[in-house]
């Protein structure tokens, strides 16, 4: 059973056996300020490597008790933060290189950013901000934000934390549909405000402030989910941007698009400002590519403009450049100077681009391999690059939060995004079951969505690594069991009067048969994790599950809840957020 899961966090990466071939997928990166040493954060080795940038050799490995997911240094470089995902994540403090302290946090931390004797951390499957007492070394706080918090910047000027939340908080089926920016208040430790990003804004990696601190930037998606999806060229599936916020003003001042007009940048990364203000630099961790764009010539065509440089491929030229990298999924990145330092997911390439001339030069080569989940966080093995499968399941195989009208199961009814886990085991495919299998839809996924041609051996090796896709234990578990308050809503679940379990029996929650629930037959998704996958329904049109249950179960035909309590009700719900 699920609830069984162990505590540590069973990242899905890692089972697709890229710690048994000694890859360390760098996930995070940190410079010491005389350039000497890089540190990286290996999310599949576990482990921190301190890099020697002269002799170009690992110096030692810090090993971690989970993957690492984030890494900062103080400003003197004695101390090196390290976020590390476990369902109690313990932030790592390493003085001179060597690990001497940890203090607990939430599930899935990341993300740690520093402020005099503070430091706040991420915890993105607990949907908030912990504030760290570094002197009392302890958590102080914990402030509720978005949906899946993924990275994090300060505005001390503004007293202010600016928060990326990854996904949309919100349902699919009425628009705007779109992830926010969550503005924490330093001082007060509350939520000062929100700022809503573009329609179709979703898969949000990191965010950076400008050197004045007046400007961030934050790298995401722009999905065109309100069309269907009948071709990719000119961003009419995807479109990968950054969006610009004024910190002062608390107001989107503008989102770019990265792509051209015959040529998409698919899935940008990392972004960072050089200290001057010259250069905003981005990786695009799907085409494998940096750009360099003149950060003050942008600003400045920005408020000269009349068109939306959101629907504007030309936009950005003769402002940006596009530098070519060897590495395999470009995700962790540093400045130094005029100096970009990068470090690639899916071949542990370490590389140094010169940002005035465009050189690239080779620290660490790469380690050629290509796996399933490389293959499908690649974006360069689409139509002109635009998009990977990982653009709309994430780099993990997941959601996106949208409704997609697609090619592969019919024009004319926009369906919500599933999750990939258990695909392979329950048969059929797709919400109107229209693929025998998941081996059927990975090829026509391949064929109608990123417009491919690809040979046999890619679709094999996505299959594989969708297999090895393993449920995360859910966070409203208790020290791994049910509350209480699941207990009843287990005991509910498996009432007859109420007949969840008719088409969500126990083991893999779905009885591999289609339902009609009033929209025709539909395929009864497994209810694993589903604690991570709203909004609901085949149309995204749920929320919450309390929705599931209640408003959009009008005739019973989500399970016979007509009759339950509002306590009875929030018991199910408490039951059903713990699988």
């Amino acid at each position: 059973m699920v609830q069984t899961v162990t505590q540590t966090l069973v990242w899905a990466l890692l089972a697709v056996s890229l710690q048994a071939q000694n890859f360390c997928s760098p996930s995070a990166i940190a410079v010491t300020k005389d350039a000497k040493k890089l540190y990286l954060g290996c999310e599949s080795a576990k482990r921190v490597e301190v890099f020697d940038l002269t002799s170009k050799q690992v110096l030692r490995q810090i090993p971690m008790p989970a993957p690492v997911t984030g890494l900062n240094l103080s400003a003197d470089d004695t101390k090196l933060y390290i976020t590390t995902a476990a369902v109690k994540s313990l932030i790592q403090i390493c003085y001179s290189e060597k690990r001497v302290s940890g203090i607990e946090t939430g599930y899935a931390a990341t993300a740690p950013v520093l402020d005099g004797t503070r430091l706040y951390v991420a915890n993105r499957f607990n949907n908030d901000i912990a504030v760290i007492d570094l002197a009392e070394h302890k958590e102080i706080r914990r402030i509720p934000v978005a949906r899946e918090p993924i990275s994090a910047a300060l505005a001390p000027a503004a007293n202010l934390l600016l928060v990326a939340n990854a996904l949309p908080n919100a349902r699919a089926d009425l628009p705007p549909v779109a992830a926010e920016i969550t503005l924490i208040d330093t001082n007060a430790l509350k939520v000062a405000g929100h700022i809503a990003l573009p329609n179709g804004s979703t898969g949000l990696r990191q965010i950076r402030l400008s050197p004045d601190g007046r400007v961030a930037a934050v790298t995401h998606l722009l999905s065109r989910y309100f069309a269907p999806a009948t071709q990719p060229d000119r961003g009419w599936i995807q479109t990968n941007a950054i969006s610009l916020i004024d910190v002062p003003n608390r107001k989107l001042l503008a989102t770019v698009l990265l792509d051209e007009i015959d040529r998409g940048a698919a899935n940008p990364w990392a972004v960072e400002w050089t200290t001057d203000g010259k250069y905003l630099c981005v990786t695009h961790a799907g085409t494998h590519e940096l750009s360099v764009i003149d950060a003050p010539a942008m600003l400045a065509k920005l408020k000269q403009t009349t068109r939306d440089p959101a629907d504007d491929f030309s936009f950005l030229l003769g402002l940006r450049r596009r530098i070519p990298l060897e590495g395999k999924g470009p995700r962790a990145m540093a400045l130094n100077g005029h100096q970009a330092l990068i470090a690639s997911y899916f071949s542990d390439a370490i590389e140094s681009v010169n940002l005035d001339t465009g050189v690239v030069t080779c620290l660490r080569p790469p380690q050629p391999h290509s796996t399933g989940e490389s293959l499908f966080n690649d974006g360069s093995i689409s139509f002109q690059g635009w998009l990977s499968c990982a653009s709309c399941h994430g780099p993990n195989g997941r959601v996106d939060g949208l409704n997609w009208d697609l090619l592969n199961d019919g024009i004319g009814d926009p369906i919500n995004t599933k999750s990939l886990l258990l695909a392979h085991r329950t048969p059929p495919s797709m919400s109107h079951a229209v693929r025998e299998n998941a081996e059927a839809a990975v090829r026509a996924g391949l064929e109608h969505i990123l417009f491919a041609e690809r040979p046999e051996s890619e679709a094999a090796a996505i299959d594989d690594y969708l297999k090895s896709l393993t449920a995360l234990p859910s966070p409203y578990l208790v020290n791994g069991k049910l509350s209480p308050s699941a207990k009843r809503g287990k005991k509910l679940f498996f009432d007859p009067q109420v007949g969840c379990a008719t088409c969500h029996p126990a083991g893999l929650f779905t009885s591999l048969k289609p339902y009609d629930v009033g929209a025709g037959p539909l395929d009864t998704p497994t209810l694993i994790e589903i604690w991570r996958t709203a909004p609901y329904l085949h149309d995204g049109s749920a929320l919450t599950l309390r929705d599931v249950l209640t408003s959009a179960n009008p005739n019973d035909r989500h399970g016979m809840t007509s009759h339950l309590s509002s306590a009875q009700i929030d018991d199910l719900v408490a039951y059903l957020e713990s699988l």
